[in-house]
């Protein structure tokens, strides 16, 4: 007779339904007995696959340089090159590389250290076996992925400069470059966004690079899609 009880949710840490290529993950850490356990809560996983080991963070450069990756694990205090400065390093050598800290501290000041050298994700140790399989499947969504008390840091430091005034919750972008955003999520070029806010080319350019800068964004597509998040535009 059949089960009647229908499927429960997918958890977070349930791999997807088809996986033909598995993530390939570089794992670093200066104790060899830390990334052998890393590694067995990884590579028990369909869809995750360590294809290499390093020692600490000059290692973990060179094999990203040799070996074709997706996704570092990067411990943060490590020999030579920390964790942080590796992070800086593999960001330039390959913009499109996830990158996970795990880390034994619980620490805010490496949590925003990490964020700003381009870590997506900021796992603890001593949870590894609960969060980290969920945090490389977030970080290769592009998803970030931080433990409860580290989303509690990251909102009371927002707080603390907003009461400092450090941010403008509100005024994050001028009233002209949200006007120049939504042209430039439209699709308009800078000629018709200049005709139609009557400034100069210049001028539009100028609004263009602000945006980017302030945002953190690359290009035209980023800009639309954060425009779609921000409810300007359509999706």
């Amino acid at each position: 007779m059949p089960d009647p009880t229908p499927p429960g949710p997918t958890s977070a840490s349930t791999p997807p339904p088809t996986s033909p290529t598995p993530i390939r993950i570089l794992l670093a850490d200066d104790h060899a007995l830390v990334r052998r356990g890393v590694r067995l809560i990884l590579d028990r996983e369909p869809d995750l696959e360590v294809v290499a080991e390093a020692g600490d963070g000059a290692e973990a450069i060179e094999a990203a340089r040799s070996q074709e990756i997706d996704l570092a694990v990067l411990d943060i205090a490590m020999p030579r090159l920390t964790g942080l400065q590796a992070t800086r390093e593999l960001v330039a050598l390959k913009p499109g590389l996830r990158i996970l800290m795990l880390t034994m501290h619980d620490n805010e000041q490496y949590l925003f250290q990490a964020l700003k050298a381009g870590a997506c994700g900021y796992v603890l140790k001593s949870v590894a076996d609960r969060d980290l399989v969920a945090a490389c499947r977030a970080a290769m969504r592009n998803e970030p992925f931080l433990y409860p008390g580290a989303v509690t840091a990251l909102i009371r430091n927002y707080l603390d400069r907003v009461r400092h005034g450090e941010e403008d919750p509100d005024q994050l972008l001028t009233p002209r470059e949200e006007e120049v955003l939504k042209l430039v999520a439209e699709g308009h070029s800078s000629k018709e966004i200049a005709e139609i806010l009557f400034i100069s080319v210049k001028t539009v350019h100028r609004h263009r690079a602000n945006l980017l800068q302030k945002l953190g964004l690359h290009d035209r597509l980023e800009l639309t899609r954060y425009a779609i998040r921000a409810g300007l535009i359509e999706p």
